[in-house]
């Protein structure tokens, strides 16, 4: 009677089996902590792209993500000399310091091979972006969004999400896209948050540079302009 009144056997029913647990499998160590992260939009992702993404870090519950990313990265020891650029060997890229910045020793999100900050407000990180036949399937602007999208659900985590900047760009031989997001919050802990995200390819290679800041202002968005402008 049961099976026929809701389709599925009783408990005590020897065949009877409970439901698939939810997998985990793939999800970052912030979904543990926050939640299943909602889903991105339509705008596909390269499989590599997903994978170094979803390796980021998780900041505790309750604190500031932003914040707790440049802690992590300000922290960390830092080289006595004080280079005026950062070279990537990894990435095959270098960029410029601003006044005030400095090298950093370890990126605080895996899959990341290099990274700048300025105490406490921002930093800029630099990783391989893969190869550039797997951009060429979506286009440089398609596949900026989709990363732009991506890191910004697993780093900010705003309640609001706002699309500031979306252009092409030409930065030494690379060409590519960049993609800035702002988010904003509606706790007393978390100060708007600026994220942009340029995907950029020359010849048979490319490179992710991910900048972060917070708060939100003017003065950290052109120092991260200027790093992004100044990668060769």
């Amino acid at each position: 009677m049961e099976e026929q009144r809701t389709g599925r056997r009783p408990y005590g029913d020897p065949a009877w089996a409970p439901p698939e647990p939810e997998q985990e499998e793939g999800l970052p160590p912030s979904a543990r902590v926050y939640g299943r992260p909602a889903p991105p939009s339509r705008v596909a992702v390269p499989a590599w792209a997903r994978r170094a993404a979803l390796l980021a870090v998780a900041v505790v519950a309750g604190t500031a993500l932003v914040a707790g990313l440049v802690a992590v990265i300000t922290s960390a020891v830092r080289s006595p000399e004080a280079p005026s650029a950062v070279a990537d060997t990894t990435a095959g890229v270098t960029y410029p310091l601003p006044k005030g910045w400095t090298r950093g020793a370890i990126p605080p999100v895996t899959g990341f091979t290099s990274v700048a900050a300025l105490p406490d407000t921002a930093l800029v990180m630099a990783r391989p972006g893969g190869a550039a036949d797997s951009v060429a399937v979506l286009g440089p602007r398609q596949a900026a969004i989709g990363l732009a999208d991506l890191y910004g659900r697993l780093l900010l985590r705003g309640d609001t999400m706002e699309v500031v900047d979306d252009r092409w760009m030409s930065v030494g031989a690379y060409t590519g896209h960049s993609r800035a997001l702002r988010a904003t919050y509606t706790d007393v802990v978390n100060r708007p948050s600026y994220l942009r995200v340029t995907l950029l390819t020359k010849d048979d290679k490319s490179v992710i540079v991910v900048g972060l800041a917070q708060p939100d202002d003017p003065g950290r968005r052109a120092e991260i302009d200027a790093v992004v402008n100044g990668l060769r």
